[in-house]
């Protein structure tokens, strides 16, 4: 257990500059490769500096580090940048009133935007309900070098119907979605002097039909329960900024990597842009590697010669520029960035795998809940935004499954800089939709993909959890893979749990198995991965949400059981379930979310709990496994042998069953003939997978080595539950040995312990777990019968 060393403190702003300011980028993409945003001086006016934070239940190590006037200075988003802008992150008047209610005549508090009014950053930190609506109101003034330039006001996202006035007037259609970015063009509303901005939001969380993920309206300081659900998050909780534009302009660029035919294919999308042509030039190190143009509206290609492919090894990125012309001027230029991969589907030794730049790699990563203890729905700063995900690459993962969120566009940007593979969630909603919901939480969708469809750490879009409002599943899976064929879909993840139904199609079928890591398979048409397993839970003293109230799927007593055991984990799936067919696996979780304990790290973020070391040793050969598989491990099927223990003291010993129980005993040349045939054993393929193997009593034919309850018995049966108890897979151990892995327990294996024979677990908490030669205990020689 390591504890984080606290980042450095910011410089102080002098008083005088303790004001929202304008921010611009110089250079943009430099900027943004830097992690912050240039800024000049301007003016912006907001409410009176009054307000002051709420304690938070838990301080990260950015808690302090927020600034009052100008959180998130970043520019936002960092996939098409414009070198003007202004950041209106900060300091807004602030009230609730009834759902129902109009504008209130006066704002009576001050909320620190783009903190959620349910978190301690916000200076609510209170409950909203159903019953409440949220006002924000603050003004500004258009620096002077913007005149002759249209003005867009940008909202990363607001959770959840948010309806937005400038000067009194409102800014277009109110806006229902809590996971997507929205802006309006306000030009035509502004005045020339000091404009005002209102904002309105009502957030029925899981009251309503929308998406809404893990959001309950709980109560918001720490409390007992909550399970694997938590606070709500209602209203702005992304950065809130204005760009000027032309008033022909580029809107988005959707960019596809095409690695076959040494080329990036691009859709640039544009307004106001009738009769105009797109330049888009690529460049890698500062020089130019290929540019086109083509039409706004439809895609054309642009040459990258032996593109150097993105990898979560090498996350190399390519600078992009897109220019709008109209008669060969340019009146828009955006810059933006891509990489060069591919991502599939192929057929590796005769299993399906998902292949990277056409190579498998086993995708080991965790579920990301991404909540904070101060932020709530939004980490406290881009530092804290880009931490979790390097602790994934700290720890040796190469992938992360955002779970049932979707994170601000710079946390996509950390992903694609840093190398990490990104399964992305569409956020659930609570119950079965009507077909209102449903044309919402489509679209919804579909504005998400769209705004993430040029990410390159993006790998498999997920869309529907354990059943959480399930619809309709093989349409959906059809539907996302027909909008961007470039990506994986999976229609279900956890399609074994919970009463989901599995649609049947998709790229992969996706188990839940806890503790795990069970036995998923592939099919015929799609890859086998492990969506969620793990949860192995240790509750740190002075770290916990709520002291005493944290849960887990598997509590651990100590920190090297959790050590032991978590690497046991990883270390059946190399060993046994990914040359099984298993492609992917998705620990419980990264860090610890108020009561669920079973997090890497806690809650605050304050201290690891495992050995960084020893977990990126055993990602580290997990992934150099999936890449330079070795050759299987096969035992002479049909024949009969004899298990000799390699235990140091112990090679006399042999398995032999007696009154139905198994145990080991000496056995020799001497030994009577009752002793040499119970030691003897047929070799069978597996009962449950003729991959694997069972073995059938040599005097009592249609018995066999059966685990129940850990202990190992010589017993008869039928069922699938008894094929697979006596069915085990073997996996090579020291000096030429062989240790059998349980086939429905990968990670626990065949030990004997005090003259017995168990199913024992690294890191497991019974005697027959101890960690003492473990590895020789559960290591066996196969050799001639006893009793041929």
């Amino acid at each position: 257990m390591r504890r984080v060393p606290a980042p450095p403190l910011p410089v102080p702003l002098p008083r005088s500059g303790r004001r929202a300011r304008w921010v611009t980028t110089v250079l943009a993409v430099l900027a943004l490769l830097a992690g912050t945003a240039l800024t000049v001086s301007g003016t912006a006016a907001a409410a009176p500096r009054a307000w002051t934070p709420k304690p938070a239940p838990m301080t990260t190590p950015w808690t302090g580090q927020v600034p009052v006037d100008h959180p998130l200075p970043e520019y936002p988003r960092p996939q098409l940048t414009r070198p003007d802008w202004a950041n209106l992150n900060g300091i807004w008047d602030f009230t609730v009133t009834s759902a129902d209610a109009g504008r209130p005549a006066s704002f009576t508090e001050q909320i620190r935007v783009p903190f959620v009014a349910e978190s301690a950053l916000s200076g609510i930190q209170r409950r909203i309900t159903q019953n409440d609506k949220l006002w924000y109101k603050r003004t500004f003034t258009v620096p002077s070098n913007w005149n002759g330039r249209r003005v867009q006001l940008n909202f990363g996202a607001s959770d959840w119907r948010t309806t937005v006035w400038v000067n009194d007037r409102q800014a277009g259609a109110a806006h229902s979605g809590g996971f997507d970015s929205f802006s309006y063009d306000i030009t035509d509303l502004l005045n020339g002097g000091t404009n005002t901005i209102v904002v309105s939001v009502w957030d029925p969380t899981q009251t309503g039909s929308q998406a809404v993920g893990k959001q309950r309206l709980n109560e918001v300081t720490p409390h007992p329960g909550g399970g694997i659900f938590y606070t709500a998050a209602s209203g702005i909780w992304q950065t809130v900024w204005l760009e000027p534009t032309a008033a022909a302009h580029i809107t988005r660029l959707d960019m596809v990597p095409d690695l076959g035919n040494n080329r990036l294919k691009v859709t640039v999308r544009g307004a106001g842009t009738n009769g105009h042509q797109v330049r888009l030039t690529v460049s890698g190190g500062g020089t130019t590697v290929g540019t086109a143009t083509g039409p706004v509206g439809v895609e054309f290609t642009v040459a990258v010669p032996n593109p150097r492919r993105w990898t979560p090894d090498d996350p190399f990125l390519y600078d992009v520029k897109a220019e709008l012309l109209s008669g060969g001027t340019a009146v828009d230029s955006v810059g933006s960035y891509t990489g060069m991969r591919s991502i599939g589907l192929a057929r590796v030794d005769g299993l399906l795998r998902p292949v990277l730049n056409g190579e498998f790699v086993f995708q080991t990563g965790t579920l990301d809940q991404g909540y904070w203890p101060d932020g709530i729905y939004t980490a406290p700063t881009d530092a804290a935004l880009r931490y979790d995900l390097q602790k994934h690459k700290d720890l040796g993962f190469n992938m992360v499954r955002k779970h049932i969120k979707v994170e601000p566009q710079r946390w996509f940007y950390w992903a694609d800089r840093l190398g990490l593979l990104v399964w992305q969630d569409m956020p659930s909603m609570e119950r079965t939709p009507d077909a209102a919901a449903r044309t919402q939480w489509e679209a919804e969708y579909d504005r998400v993909i769209d705004q993430h469809r040029s990410s390159p750490s993006l790998v498999m879009w997920v869309n529907q959890n354990e059943g959480w409002g399930q619809y309709d599943q093989a349409r959906i899976a059809d539907e996302v893979k027909a909008y961007d064929p470039s990506r994986l879909v999976d229609n279900m993840s956890g399609v074994n749990c919970c009463g989901a139904v599995d649609g049947g199609n998709g790229d992969v079928v996706d188990h839940h198995v806890y503790v795990g890591p069970g036995t998923t398979v592939p099919s015929a048409t799609r890859a086998a991965v492990l969506g969620e397993f793990g949860g192995l839970g240790f509750k740190v003293a002075g770290h916990e949400w709520y002291p005493g109230g944290g849960f887990s799927y598997e509590d651990q007593p100590d920190l090297a059981h959790l050590n032991n055991r978590f690497v046991g984990l990883l270390d059946g799936i190399r060993e046994v379930r990914m040359p099984r067919g298993l492609s992917a696996s998705v620990y419980t979780e990264i860090t610890d979310v108020e009561n669920e304990a079973n997090g890497l790290l806690t809650y605050d973020r304050q201290v690891v709990k495992v050995d960084e070391a020893r977990v990126r040793s055993a990602n580290r050969a997990l992934i150099d496994a999936s890449r330079s598989p070795a050759a299987p491990v096969t035992l002479p099927a049909g024949q009969y042998k004899s298990l000799r223990v390699t235990t140091p003291g112990h090679t006399d010993r042999s398995v032999r069953h007696q009154d139905g129980a198994v145990f080991t005993a000496v056995v020799d040349g001497g030994s009577d003939t009752l002793l040499k045939n119970d030691a003897t054993w047929k070799i069978v393929p597996g009962l449950a997978d003729s991959g694997c193997y069972s073995f059938e009593s040599r005097n009592y034919p249609g018995e066999y080595l059966r685990h129940r309850a850990y202990r190992v018995y010589k017993e008869g049966g039928s069922g699938y539950l008894f094929r697979a108890d006596a069915t085990f897979c073997p996996v090579r151990g020291a000096n030429g040995g062989v240790r059998l892995s349980a086939y429905n327990f990968p990670e626990q294996y065949l030990r004997h312990y005090d003259a017995e024979l168990w199913l024992a677990t690294p890191g497991g908490t019974h005697a027959w777990d101890h960690p003492t030669l473990f590895t020789e205990d559960t290591t066996w020689a196969v050799e001639a019968p006893w009793a041929p």
